[in-house]
């Protein structure tokens, strides 16, 4: 399904990656099940089928902070780990609702404070990247309390405003990366074509700080054609959506939309797929391109 004009989206033709070479990023080697099979319901509880636990990181290096939500459970195997941006002037903090209840689906979920609450996307991205890092090797060291839960060869960014615009520039530059959510995305780049992750973008109906007609749009759009994405537009929403203190109604879709989209690229799991395929009554707007 299409909702943008026809010239527009003419103007951003698939560029430099190949069809067959995109098609391979939707698919992994060896899906990765965990969790009963997904209903709408099961998406919006406040809580998955994990119970979760948290630890710090003791001596960040390379950003400001990080705490790392983890399943309990040792005996489903290892779970894929995702990065968590907050906003301008935000914290990580803000965002743990969203982190708790990721990490409840089956999911590693690393929350970051940057240097500076007023550093721009692109340094927000290198950081996200510099955060993997650390928590994936600390995930080696036994004494580490998350040791052994990590599949260091799942990886995925997330974040919300200034964040989800370091999640696009986290992804541009990191191509390894199984899916990246960017919620409310801001960058003053609009052209992504390069990225090679599979990529959601979901915006806010009602967002007057990064208006979708020159962010979550134009950032959407320019994707190369054959590159698995989404775009969601939440109903009603506006652009502070995500926050600890946003309606439960707008952090319900949000977080629904982003676990199945995680679910279904960094694990693999095609039980997700209709959940991110098929437009809602809780979207504005929607759009899909590539295959998966």
């Amino acid at each position: 399904m299409s909702l943008f004009p026809l010239a527009l989206r003419s103007a951003f033709k698939a560029r430099s990656l190949s069809v067959a070479a995109l098609a391979c990023i939707a698919g992994l080697a060896q899906a990765q099940v965990h969790g009963p099979d997904p209903t709408v319901k099961s998406l919006e509880a406040a809580a998955g089928p994990y119970a979760v636990t948290n630890a710090k990181v003791g001596s960040p290096s390379g950003y400001g902070a990080a705490t790392v939500y983890y399943p309990t459970v040792r005996t489903e195997g290892q779970f894929g780990v995702v990065v968590l941006a907050p906003g301008f002037l935000a914290i990580q903090n803000y965002y743990k609702w969203l982190a708790e209840r990721v990490a409840s689906h089956g999911f590693v979920v690393v929350t970051v404070n940057f240097n500076s609450v007023f550093d721009q996307p692109e340094s927000r991205g290198t950081q996200m990247g510099k955060a993997l890092q650390q928590v994936v090797s600390l995930s080696k060291t036994m004494t580490t309390p998350y040791y052994g839960v990590l599949d260091v060869n799942r990886q995925a960014a997330m974040g919300h405003s200034m964040g989800g615009g370091g999640t696009l520039a986290a992804s541009r530059d990191n191509p390894s990366l199984k899916a990246a959510v960017a919620l409310a995305p801001w960058h003053t780049t609009k052209n992504w074509s390069t990225v090679q992750v599979p990529t959601l973008v979901i915006a806010d109906e009602k967002d007057n700080i990064a208006p979708n007609d020159t962010h979550s749009i134009p950032f959407y759009q320019s994707f190369n054609a054959a590159l698995p994405s989404a775009y969601i537009e939440l109903a009603g929403a506006d652009h502070l959506c995500g926050i600890q203190i946003s309606a439960e109604k707008c952090k319900t879709s949000l977080a629904k939309y982003s676990i199945a989209w995680l679910k279904r690229f960094v694990d693999g799991d095609t039980r997700y797929t209709p959940f991110v395929k098929n437009q809602a009554a809780d979207m504005s707007a929607f759009e899909t391109r590539g295959q998966y």
